[in-house]
């Protein structure tokens, strides 16, 4: 038998109930649909109130648009934090269970407020608070039940669940949208995530007490940057190697969130001249959900060969590159060069997310993985605030050319700070 199938099967149940949970929480990577309704139409001012199945909500600025989301994703990095304590200390049936309960109130609350003031309480606050829970809750659950050799994939297929949630919720959005309103897609996608994440936590276990992870076959190589002891928050944060990885977090994450927050935007203005593409400009979003998880489980899985660091810089490499060629892509109008170009940037990001919580593991243990991740996942919700200037910089400049520049630059500089990162040496 191989070593995949050495695990016992309820480890790949609390793995599949972790990637259900996380396909729920990822309704954040389809938020580019439901800002495309938000956004005031060419020659609308923003303000104005919609008509139609959206009568009661008001057109917004892309700041506006925007703040939604950002809040959502710092708030979900802020909530990781008493997230991985609960995971830590009480397990993770409990911590889903919350999620569940606070995402689906949060977009019911949304959707029933139908103004930009429900978007950032409801989305932003009560939805970040469900996402930060939830996702501290499936990923150390899974990661428990397998060695370090298996760490890079299993956290792949994870939160992989997450990064593909957009291939379905955004086409989901998109219908019923059209159907029932902004009000009404809200109002249904948050009774259905609560039910769905509710039910798959309560399969999520930690393993028993005694219990031993299938050791690595005698043909596995084992990385130097691995520790074989568990440290505590308060000792990873003397190290200089968490502000490293916090700040590698930002630089790398950002660079996905950006295009995320305007997938469909940016494909609306690349294929101005194509018809299908233009009423279907939810694709793009849906296209990177699909690259997104790819790139989580890919990367998971060539980083437990090449070594965190080196995957790291593969991917980044080739991200940077790309989002420095965006804006002639997206000027060219060539939208078969867009979908490739910013696929690698979605592939990119999702190797992030797969590599962070890996690399955090291997330099500071999986049994306080809980809270630890949640301190370095800190530097995904700082990330967001570039998404956030992008939309400044679009409402003043007409052009998301600027942020596409800065954030290659980000991304390239994280690269290079990568290079120099070891695992701690304690005394």
């Amino acid at each position: 038998m191989g070593p995949l199938s050495s695990a016992p099967v309820r480890a790949w149940v609390v793995t599949g109930a972790g990637m259900a949970v996380n396909m729920c929480l990822g309704i954040l990577y389809g938020w580019s649909v439901w800002k495309a309704n938000l956004l005031a139409p060419k020659g609308v001012e923003p303000g104005t109130p919609m008509t139609g199945r959206d009568e009661g909500w008001t057109y917004l600025s892309d700041e506006r648009a925007t703040w939604a989301y950002a809040i959502c994703g710092f708030t979900f990095a802020l909530f990781m934090i008493p997230g991985g304590r609960i995971q830590d200390r009480y397990g993770p049936r409990v911590g889903a269970t919350l999620a569940g309960l606070c995402l689906g109130a949060g977009c019911i609350l949304a959707g029933l407020m139908q103004s930009y003031l429900g978007l950032v309480l409801g989305f932003g606050v009560l939805g970040g608070i469900g996402m930060g829970l939830g996702y501290a809750a499936a990923t150390p659950a899974a990661v428990r039940w397998f060695g370090p050799h298996r760490r890079g994939l299993i956290v792949g297929l994870v939160v992989g669940g997450y990064g593909g949630a957009a291939v379905y919720i955004s086409p989901l959005a998109k219908y019923l949208i059209s159907e029932q309103g902004l009000t009404g897609s809200f109002v249904a996608l948050g009774v259905f995530f609560a039910v769905v994440i509710v039910a798959a936590g309560q399969f999520l276990r930690m393993p028993p007490p005694g219990y031993t992870a299938p050791a690595a076959p005698p043909t596995a190589k084992a990385h130097l940057s691995q520790t074989a002891t568990d440290r505590t928050a308060q000792e990873m944060l003397g190290t200089w190697q968490f502000f490293a990885l916090l700040f590698l977090f930002v630089g790398s994450a950002q660079a996905g969130l950006l295009v995320i927050a305007n997938a469909t935007s940016i494909l609306n203005n690349t294929a101005k001249t194509v018809a299908f593409f233009a009423a279907n400009a939810w694709l793009l979003a849906s296209y990177g959900g699909l690259i997104n998880a790819s790139g989580r489980v890919g990367t998971g899985t060539y980083s437990d060969r090449i070594g965190r660091t080196n995957a790291f810089a593969l991917n980044g490499l080739a991200a940077t590159a790309a989002l420095f060629a965006l804006p002639a892509v997206i000027e060219s109008g060539n939208v078969w060069l867009l979908f490739l170009t910013v696929g690698v940037v979605y592939w990119q990001y999702g190797g992030t997310l797969s590599l962070m919580p890996a690399w955090t593991a291997d330099f500071y243990g999986a049994k306080n993985l809980g809270l630890n991740y949640g301190l370095v996942f800190l530097g995904w919700g700082i990330a967001f605030f570039i998404p956030l200037g992008a939309g400044m910089i679009k409402d003043a400049t007409g052009s998301r050319d600027i942020a596409f520049y800065l954030s290659g630059g980000l991304l390239a500089g994280a690269i290079g700070l990568s290079r120099f990162v070891r695992r701690p040496a304690f005394e």
